[in-house]
C-alpha cells in the first residue's frame, strides 16, 4: 500500500511541475478520474489502518473500475446533455469522507490502545 501511495504522490508532484494544460473538453473527465483515484487510495488506506486485509490486486482493480465508471458516467451525461459527472463526483467525494472517517477512528483507537498499555 505504501508503494501505491508513493506512486500517486510522485505522480502528483510530476503533474504539478509539468507545464501541461488539459484541454477544456477533457476537464470533466479529468476531474472525475482524479476523484475516483483518490477514492481508491483512501479505500486502500482504510483497509490498511482498520485491520482489514489490504490486497494490491483489489486496489488496482478498484482504481481501474472507478476510472472506467467515472468516464462512462461522464460520457453518458454528455450524450444526454446532463451534468452526470457531478453525480459521480458527489458519490466519490462522499466515499472519500466516509473512508477518512473510518481511518481517523481507527488511528484514534490505536493511539488510545498504545496510551493505555
Amino acid at each position: 500500500m505504501a508503494w501505491a501511495a508513493l506512486g500517486i504522490l510522485i505522480g502528483i508532484i510530476i503533474g504539478i511541475n509539468t507545464n501541461y494544460v488539459i484541454p477544456v473538453e477533457y476537464i470533466k473527465y479529468t476531474a472525475v478520474i482524479i476523484v475516483g483515484i483518490i477514492d481508491s487510495l483512501f479505500g486502500a488506506i482504510r483497509a490498511e489502518v482498520s485491520n482489514e486485509v489490504y490486497n494490491s490486486v483489489i486496489f488496482i482493480t478498484g482504481v481501474i473500475f472507478n476510472v472506467i465508471l467515472a468516464i462512462a458516467i461522464t460520457y453518458l451525461g454528455e450524450k444526454l446533455g446532463l451534468d452526470l459527472y457531478l453525480a459521480a463526483t458527489v458519490v466519490f467525494t462522499f466515499r472519500i469522507f466516509s473512508n477518512f472517517g473510518v481511518i481517523r477512528r481507527a488511528l484514534l483507537h490505536k493511539y488510545e490502545q498504545k496510551k493505555h498499555n
